[in-house]
């Protein structure tokens, strides 16, 4: 099939299973003599993969039920504008808290920034050698907040928050960004009051984005907001006020069935802490490549290093891929080499590149 090794850090890796039951019903969904791209959101049959979807999606991440579930669009940058937009009723001065831990948290901030007065809250901590996050105990939460803002997972420093909220979640109203770790692992949905999560990492392909809210939350929005970004307004059309991305939704339920048919998610947790156990210690042990993450906050999805010898990093690049290993270049805010290892990227992967990095350094380094 002339597959090769993604670690793409989005658009992601999607299973070769999902992929491949795609490509037999592409043209012919069920026997309709149509693709699944062709029918109506509004048939029978697109509302069964809706209706399956968030019956499959609930029961993974044992969703309460007070808890909505809903498909938006936009991706997670979307939800930077529609949370605030939904949570705030008014313009005057409010207590809403965002916590910075790295690139995408800042964005979300800045762009909260337009619709409310945040108090931003930088809980990284660095010295020469090492960069990190503070305990969520030193996390000057005030007791009042309209809601607390964090992302636990940062693709691009490979920064993660491992500890759930421990604050007060009863009077304090949480919202995560979790576009990079949902469905990684278990997650204790009733600590949040909000979760969302672009799809291109670990759900499938880019244009949706799932969003969870506990119901009380619903209808709080100010009037001025856009109906495609109101809450309530998505609630009350089953997610379809306005067409949806439909072939993303139904290739995302599909990645939920493979996830369930896997052994759920603390089956995918232990796989991806193997995987990931596997690419730090080669790191660790090495005199040619090095991550100054500190091993409290490294993240398990998205692992950047660095090359010691920067002028060997294109050389890497290079036959790294004609290894048949995909998209290894980090951010072009912070270079080096990043390897993304989410739920479709499996442990032969992770040990193909392993056993290239060993390779180039025996010959390079």
């Amino acid at each position: 099939m002339n597959r090769i090794f993604n670690f793409s850090a989005g658009p992601a890796a999607i299973p070769i299973q999902v992929l491949q039951k795609v490509q037999k019903e592409l043209c012919n969904w069920h026997n309709l003599g149509v693709s699944i791209m062709e029918i109506s959101h509004r048939s029978k049959e697109f509302l069964q993969i809706a209706q399956e979807s968030e019956r499959d999606l609930r029961e993974l991440l044992n969703v309460p039920d007070n808890y909505k579930i809903l498909f938006c669009q936009g991706g997670a940058r979307a939800q930077f504008a529609a949370v605030p937009m939904n949570l705030i009723t008014n313009n005057e001065k409010n207590n809403v808290e965002y916590i910075i831990s790295g690139y995408w948290s800042r964005c979300a901030a800045q762009e909260a920034q337009k619709y409310c007065d945040p108090k931003i809250i930088d809980v990284l901590v660095q010295d020469d050698t090492m960069l990190g996050i503070k305990s969520m105990k030193k996390w000057p939460i005030s007791t009042n907040s309209t809601y607390v803002h964090y992302c636990p997972n940062e693709t691009i420093e490979g920064l993660a928050i491992h500890d759930l909220p421990i604050f007060d979640t009863k009077n304090t109203v949480v919202v995560a960004d979790c576009s990079s770790m949902i469905l990684s692992a278990p997650l204790d949905i009733s600590r949040f009051g909000i979760i969302y999560a672009g799809a291109q990492k670990n759900i499938g392909p880019a244009g949706l984005t799932v969003l969870i809210i506990r119901e009380d939350l619903l209808g709080l929005a100010r009037k001025e907001i856009p109906s495609v970004l109101n809450y309530q307004l998505l609630y009350e059309y089953s997610s379809m006020f306005n067409t949806p991305p439909t072939f993303a939704w139904y290739l995302a339920g599909l990645v939920f069935k493979w996830l369930k048919s896997e052994g759920g998610l603390l089956e995918i947790s232990k796989r991806n802490k193997a995987k990931a156990k596997l690419l730090y210690q080669t790191i660790d042990n090495s005199e040619c490549y090095s991550n100054n993450i500190n091993p409290l906050n490294r993240s398990y999805m998205n692992i950047p290093f660095k090359i010691i010898n920067k002028k060997l990093e294109e050389m890497f690049f290079q036959e790294s891929l004609n290894a048949g290993l995909y998209a290894l270049k980090g951010h072009k805010i912070l270079g080096g080499v990043r390897a993304s290892l989410y739920n479709a990227v499996t442990l032969e992967g992770v040990q193909a590149l392993v056993d290239f990095m060993k390779y180039f350094e025996r010959r390079y380094g």
